[in-house]
């Protein structure tokens, strides 16, 4: 059992976060992007009446949302934690969601497809998060007949989503990797396994701070738990990788020093940009994991990154700043937190 509380650790150290998530329509109406608004508040009412009447003792704990009466910055602060994504803000009409109070569960209403449900949990843990998604997808379904056929599986607006509708994903902090430069080439050959690993926001995206997610490309053909399998699988591969990578990398006195001076920095500054936080929190968070520092947490340092974000940021401040205030907000609050 001590083992297997080491693994996990060790696990929870590289790997930040679990995702999953489901896409599924209504088989009597069009696609989002063919349906009227009529169609969209028919489709709006019927997932809220189907979650609420639901046989689940977590549907009286899910908010339901309306995006027209939303501010710009809870809504980019959304995008920013990952409960909705950059396209389902960019045009809100007739868009809603449902999120669940403690912030693991959001089901996205009229984005590309009717619903997108996804799951968010801590660390390494995908059966789990599947578990979860599966119930919640079995309740809405009882009640709202998902379209689907017996060949492609789940019919979805976009044809990559067709079989399971199902993406997977971890959200992986991978230093000694990128450090040592094998990430384009660790890219390369998990594409040709079905998988593709991005920055932190999908497609597109940067990788500060060394944080990766890894996720499924194929869901046709292919069911829920082999897909849930082989992620788990290269996870394992790339934490074992990243693991040996760390113990040559941090018996460098460079590295050391880096480390220290990351700290020092976050402790001391008055002013500091997202992406220079970003990666000095990386290099703190690598620190934590490596036994280099000892009176922080990890999970203070997960935390941060998320509510260090410029609109999240604001959210909890509660206030629209210039982005030379946020600088001048975001170092304050880091010091805080931190001291």
């Amino acid at each position: 059992m001590k083992s297997r509380q080491w693994r996990t650790t060790m696990d929870n150290n590289i790997v930040i976060s679990t995702r999953i998530r489901l896409a599924r329509n209504l088989k009597d109406y069009p696609f989002p992007c063919r349906l009227s608004d009529k169609g969209k508040a028919e489709v709006d009412e019927k997932v809220r009446k189907a979650l609420i009447n639901g046989n689940s003792a977590i549907a009286k704990d899910f908010q339901y949302i309306d995006f027209d009466n939303m501010s710009e910055t809870m809504k980019v602060s959304l995008v920013e934690k990952h409960l909705v994504s950059p396209e389902f803000i960019s045009n809100t009409s007739g868009r809603a969601v449902l999120l669940l109070n403690n912030g693991t569960v959001s089901i996205m209403l009229n984005e590309e497809d009717h619903i997108r449900l996804q799951v968010i949990e801590n660390g390494f843990c995908l059966d789990e998060a599947y578990d979860l998604a599966d119930k919640l997808d079995t309740l809405l379904d009882e009640q709202l007949n998902f379209a689907f056929n017996e060949k492609l599986g789940y019919l979805t607006q976009c044809p990559t989503n067709l079989g399971t509708g199902m993406r997977a994903s971890v959200m992986l902090h991978l230093p000694a990797l990128k450090k040592s430069g094998a990430m384009n080439m660790l890219a390369n050959n998990l594409n040709k396994l079905g998988l593709t690993i991005r920055g932190a926001h999908g497609e597109g995206s940067s990788s500060e701070g060394a944080i990766y997610q890894l996720s499924n490309q194929v869901s046709l053909g292919i069911s829920e738990k082999s897909a849930i399998e082989n992620l788990k699988n290269i996870t394992n591969q790339l934490i074992s990788q990243e693991l040996k990578q760390r113990e040559t990398l941090v018996k460098s006195i460079e590295t050391k020093d880096k480390v220290m001076r990351s700290l020092g920095i976050l402790k001391t500054a008055y002013i500091m940009s997202h992406k220079e936080a970003v990666n000095l929190l990386s290099n703190v968070r690598f620190g934590i994991s490596t036994g280099l520092i000892d009176n922080i947490n990890i999970e203070t340092i997960n935390d941060l990154l998320v509510e260090i974000q410029p609109a999240t940021l604001m959210t909890i401040l509660g206030e629209q700043i210039t982005v030379k205030d946020r600088d001048i907000s975001r170092a304050e609050y880091i010091r805080n937190k931190l001291n």
